[in-house]
C-alpha cells in the first residue's frame, strides 16, 4: 500500500445491518494504511463517529491479502472490530460492504461478488421498494463448520453452559440458556473452557426460544463487546439450533430455514445439503461526510 497513514479530510459513510453498525472507508486504490488505533480512534462513540467496526472497500487487486481473489471479487472487504484487530468475516459488515457498492454505483443490483479473509462470499441484493425501503441483501456465507471439541463450557459469573462450537469463517461458541438476562452485561468476554479452545478468541452467543424454528440472541463480538447483531452469530446460532432440535440438512437433503431475532432486528438463515448457510436481513446507508 502506498503511504497514507492519516485519516484527515478523508470521506467516511455510516451504514448499518441490524444495528450493527460500521464506519465505511473508501479506498479504491489501496494507499491507506490502517492502524489499530486509528481505527479504535474512529469507532469511538464518543471521540470518534462511533461503530462496532470499520470497513475499508479496496479494490481485491490493490491488496495483498486479496489478490490471490481478484479475478473473482472486483471488490475486498477489510474489517477491522472496533478495537483495531482485524477480524477474518463479519455477516452484517458484508451487508452493508454490498450496500455502500450499489450505493456508490460500483455494482448494481442483483448477484455480484465480495472478496474477505475467509474467502469469496457471493451477494445479492433484491431491488428497492416502491416506497424507496432498501432491499434486503443475502449472502452465502459458505459452509459452516462443526469442528469440536465436545465439552466446551462458557461461563457467566456462577452460571455455565454447555456450549457448540461453530466454525463460519470466524469461531463461535453458542449456548442455550434459560433467559438472555443470564449472560450479563457482556461487555467483557464471557469465560470459555478448556483453556486454549479457542486461541485468538471467539465469538459468544447466547441463544433462547421463541417459537418452532425461532430463536433469539445475544453475543459477545471478540474484539467488540456486545454488538446490537453479528451476521456470522446468526449462522453459528441457526446451524446449533438444526442439531439441537436434530436436524442436518445433510442427512435430510432439505434445507431448513430459522429466523433469528437480535437486539436490532430479525435475520433469515437458510441451511442447505451441502453445508452452505444463505443470511437475509436489512443493511442501510444512514450517513456519509468527511472526517475532520
Amino acid at each position: 500500500m502506498g503511504g497514507v497513514s492519516e485519516l484527515s479530510g478523508l470521506p467516511f459513510l455510516k451504514g448499518h445491518g441490524t444495528e450493527n453498525d460500521f464506519v465505511i472507508l473508501p479506498d479504491h486504490d489501496g494507499r491507506l494504511e490502517l492502524g489499530a488505533a486509528q481505527v479504535a480512534a474512529v469507532c469511538d462513540r464518543r471521540a470518534g463517529i462511533g461503530g462496532d467496526g470499520v470497513l475499508r472497500v479496496v479494490r481485491s487487486a490493490a491488496d495483498p491479502a486479496a489478490v490471490a481473489m481478484a479475478e473473482a471479487a472486483e471488490w475486498f472487504m477489510d474489517y477491522r472490530n472496533s478495537d483495531g484487530s482485524i477480524a477474518e468475516m463479519c455477516g452484517n459488515g458484508v451487508r452493508v460492504f454490498a450496500r455502500y457498492l450499489v450505493h456508490a454505483g460500483l455494482a448494481k443490483p442483483g448477484a455480484f461478488a465480495v472478496a474477505t479473509r475467509a474467502g469469496v462470499r457471493q451477494v445479492r441484493i433484491a431491488e428497492d421498494a416502491a416506497d424507496g425501503t432498501p432491499g434486503e441483501v443475502t449472502v452465502d456465507m459458505g459452509v459452516a463448520r462443526l469442528p469440536g471439541p465436545d465439552g466446551i463450557e462458557v461461563a457467566v459469573g456462577d452460571r455455565r453452559w454447555p456450549a457448540t462450537n461453530v466454525n463460519m469463517g470466524n469461531p463461535h461458541a453458542v449456548a442455550f440458556v434459560a433467559d438472555l438476562a443470564h449472560a450479563g452485561n457482556l461487555f467483557d468476554a464471557p469465560a470459555v473452557s478448556p483453556a486454549g479452545a479457542y486461541p485468538e478468541g471467539v465469538n459468544v452467543e447466547f441463544v433462547v426460544d421463541r417459537g418452532p424454528r425461532h430463536v433469539a440472541m445475544r453475543v459477545h463480538e471478540r474484539g467488540s463487546g456486545e454488538t446490537r447483531s453479528c451476521g456470522t452469530g446468526t449462522c453459528a446460532v441457526a446451524v446449533a439450533t438444526a442439531r439441537r432440535d436434530g436436524i442436518d440438512p445433510a442427512v435430510t437433503g432439505e434445507a431448513v430455514s430459522y429466523t433469528v431475532d437480535v437486539p436490532g432486528g430479525r435475520i433469515v438463515l437458510e441451511e442447505f445439503p451441502d453445508g452452505r448457510v444463505e443470511m437475509t436481513g436489512p443493511a442501510v446507508i444512514v450517513a456519509e461526510g468527511t472526517i475532520a
